[in-house]
């Protein structure tokens, strides 16, 4: 595998044409629209999943049957994005699959305690859970990104947060810390790639209507949430997808070490 060190230019229908995505989380929610979004722009995707192939598989099948080239566009990788090994083992199998090195990793792996116990009744094991899941695994996948993606520009981490940080919902202590100690690593992994032309952002989606929203919660909180938004509606994943396809493209590279709260205003 050759050594790439230079910015991979696609065209204006397809900008990420060349460039491999690792989407962890990838198989539903806001990952899947985002592996979608980004397949829909050129990059081949690799669609990270933690447990149950089923939905991994169908859509690798959906988006390699969408296109007419005889090498695949998308591929499934299992991992545990908690575990060092296998974060090791998801990127080399993305770069072995695909015969090029991984310039872009989006990290939507998240877990969060549909109870929504106060701080005073979350359990440690819940805690740690949330902890393991989203902020080690943040960091395992910025940290293998960091040492692997190619310099000289076109590099992308984009790590998927929560407005949540913003709000500070009660119910949300365990989840929302999660997010807050990514949200502070971002910005300090972007100043630490100086020079490398790799840039390092979060979304932070608020309300978002997957499965991973609506589980726990009565028609009475979401209506609640729904009316908090200044545009009167929940996002959906592609509200998301699209501002990380923007990221990753070459006309995001000015975009560094930030925060994007995108929630329709619901969270300023």
């Amino acid at each position: 595998m050759a050594e790439e060190t230079t910015k991979v230019h696609g065209s204006s229908l397809h900008p990420l044409s060349g460039r491999i995505a690792i989407v962890t989380g990838g198989s539903r929610g806001i990952g899947k629209a985002i592996a979608i979004h980004l397949h829909s722009l050129g990059a081949r995707v690799a669609i990270n999943y933690a447990s149950n192939s089923t939905q991994a598989d169908l859509l690798v099948s959906e988006l390699n049957a969408s296109v007419t080239s005889s090498q695949p566009q998308a591929i499934a990788i299992k991992a545990d994005v908690s575990d060092p090994d296998q974060v090791k083992i998801l990127f080399n199998r993305a770069e072995q699959e695909f015969s090029s090195k991984v310039r872009i990793l989006v990290n939507c792996a998240g877990v969060m305690d549909p109870k929504y116990p106060t701080l005073a009744n979350t359990t440690a094991e819940d805690w740690d859970m949330t902890f393991n899941i989203n902020t080690r695994g943040a960091f395992l996948c910025s940290k293998e990104a960091a040492n692997r993606l190619p310099r000289g520009g076109g590099g992308r981490i984009i790590l998927i947060s929560t407005s949540v940080v913003g709000s500070l919902l009660p119910g949300y202590a365990a989840y929302a810390a999660s997010k807050a100690a990514v949200e502070t690593m971002a910005k300090i992994l972007a100043k630490e790639m100086k020079g490398t032309g790799i840039t390092v952002n979060c979304v932070a989606p608020g309300p978002v209507a997957t499965e991973l929203f609506f589980a726990g919660k009565t028609e009475e909180v979401i209506n609640r949430l729904v009316d908090a938004c200044p545009l009167g509606r929940l996002g959906n994943p592609q509200d998301v997808s699209k501002i990380v396809g923007f990221l990753a493209r070459d006309d995001g590279e000015w975009i560094n070490g930030q925060i994007i709260r995108a929630n329709g205003g619901a969270v300023v």
